[in-house]
């Protein structure tokens, strides 16, 4: 009988963690949900996911990290764009400096 009482105190300690961490409110609000869902889905885990915020989460996470990807080489192509102008700028610029010095102008 001993152990027993052992169990269901460690089961009450358990109920009181999940309660004061607030998951027994979001299950019960989730499960809430999908009982006044006048149409039922018909993946009760996915809904589930999805009202907690864990399902589609994945693809999207998997989608931006494509989109940087993309964005990255963007960024390095006009990084390395950006370096070479600024060098051809600079010669440019460069060589008007020393025309303009000996006085001739030419580009």
């Amino acid at each position: 009988m001993a152990h027993y009482r052992v169990s269901e105190s460690k089961r009450e300690q358990f109920r009181r963690y999940l309660e004061k961490a607030g998951v027994l409110e979001s299950l019960t609000n989730v499960l809430v949900a999908l009982y006044e869902e006048t149409e039922k889905p018909n993946n009760a885990l996915d809904f589930i996911k999805h009202q907690l915020g864990v399902g589609p989460e994945a693809e999207d996470a998997e989608s931006l990290r494509l989109e940087l990807n993309t964005l990255q080489q963007k960024y390095d192509q006009l990084m390395e764009e950006n370096k070479e102008l600024r060098s051809r700028l600079y010669y440019v610029g460069g060589s008007q400096i020393v025309c303009m010095y000996f006085g001739a102008l030419t580009v």
